[in-house]
């Protein structure tokens, strides 16, 4: 088995890891998801801000390990949980003010056959759709380590797990 881990949140160290661009850190981005008022603004007012998180996984057909090329992937099985939070900071104190705390769970698990052609190898099994995002009406407070750096890409670790033997690191975290 093959799997993208993040040890310290595997192994219960810290209780959350951010999923930041690495660049706008902690945040997401700087564009859609960002918006600057300058106040005390005099009437009320709506502004949008917008997140796009695109699950671009990759997942290797062989064994990470050998020097075969055979496709030897048999399934793929994906459960990850996030929580995003809506903030207001302000500038010129460094306050952060959590106004909305959403919550999702992406599930997957695709069969995969490969001896099969290409295009007729995966097959996606249950959850055929996943649950839509939930708004939590009590906000939580964002984990400090989610405010510390590495980010999530810059943590994790490709492993390959024998049926016996140790375990191997394929490609070491970033950091």
């Amino acid at each position: 088995m093959s799997s993208w881990e993040l040890p310290d949140l595997r192994d219960g160290k810290i209780q959350a890891i951010s999923d930041s661009d690495g660049v706008n850190y902690p945040w997401y981005g700087n564009t859609t998801e960002t918006c600057i008022i300058v106040g005390p603004t005099k009437k009320e007012s709506r502004f949008t801000v917008s997140m796009n998180d695109n699950f671009y996984p990759s997942v290797t057909w062989g064994v990470p390990v050998s020097n075969s090329n055979l496709p030897q992937l048999t399934s793929i099985h994906r459960d990850q949980s996030f929580t995003t939070w809506l903030v207001a900071i302000n500038q010129g104190t460094g306050e952060t003010l959590v106004l909305q705390t959403i919550r999702w769970r992406m599930r997957l698990h695709i069969k995969i056959n490969p001896d099969k052609p290409l295009g007729q190898r995966a097959k996606l099994m249950e959850p055929v759709s996943q649950d839509q995002p939930q708004i939590l009406a009590k906000n939580e407070s964002i984990p400090p380590q989610a405010m510390v750096k590495p980010n999530a890409n810059d943590a994790q670790v490709l492993m390959w797990r024998p049926a016996t033997g140790d375990p191997i690191v394929v490609i070491p975290p970033k950091y």
